[in-house]
């Protein structure tokens, strides 16, 4: 193979790397069941919301804790209460080490999550007992979401309209940098595994 044959097939490899790189972030994370190796990454960074008590938080809520964060909305039909569930269970799997971690809950339908809305919504049982719902401005929102690599969009109009979000979660760690992806679809026992593996590495 010819110089200039081996430039174009290391010049395709490196695009089809960037291009594979912006889709998995765009679907929210790696496939059910993968999980991304820990590590440090350009994943999180400040942001300025409330909180469900319309308490002014920002980057700070997430320090002395490890932190599953994740983006959904309250009017979601599946996959975020599906999350917040799994979330709880493997909560409960850690014992006591359950006091080390939090979730933080960040709408991304800002147009209706009203702070009220929220606390009414994350007050579910089945949901973690220390769940924290933060929502903002339209622009807040997109500036936390853009700090996290989260992808969301509405969809459809009138007052039923959805939104389109990314799926996986961000478990960071007690200074407020990220550790890894929790994959949508993980099952409680296997979350649970992660986050204990995380901490126990930390």
């Amino acid at each position: 193979m010819s110089k200039r044959s081996w430039i174009i097939v290391a010049l395709v490899a490196i695009l089809g790397l960037a291009v594979g790189a912006a889709l998995f972030w765009r679907a929210g994370g790696p496939a059910s069941g993968v999980v991304a190796s820990s590590g440090q990454a350009d994943v999180g960074g400040p942001f300025e919301l409330v909180n469900q008590d319309g308490q002014p938080v920002d980057e700070s809520v997430l320090k002395g804790k490890w932190s599953v964060v994740f983006f959904g909305f309250t009017y979601c039909p599946d996959i975020c209460p599906s999350t917040l569930q799994a979330v709880a269970v493997a909560e409960e799997q850690l014992g006591p080490r359950a006091d080390e971690l939090q979730t933080v809950f960040i709408s991304v339908d800002p147009e209706r999550d009203t702070p009220e809305q929220l606390k009414t919504y994350l007050s579910l049982d089945a949901f973690p007992d220390d769940v924290m719902g933060l929502t903002g401005t339209p622009e807040q929102v997109a500036q936390a979401a853009k700090a996290y690599h989260a992808y969301y969009r509405k969809n459809g109009e009138g007052p039923d309209y959805s939104v389109d979000h990314s799926t996986a979660a961000y478990l960071m760690d007690p200074q407020g940098r990220f550790n890894r992806v929790l994959a949508y679809g993980l099952p409680p026992e296997e979350m649970a595994r992660l986050i204990r593996e995380a901490m126990q590495q930390g």
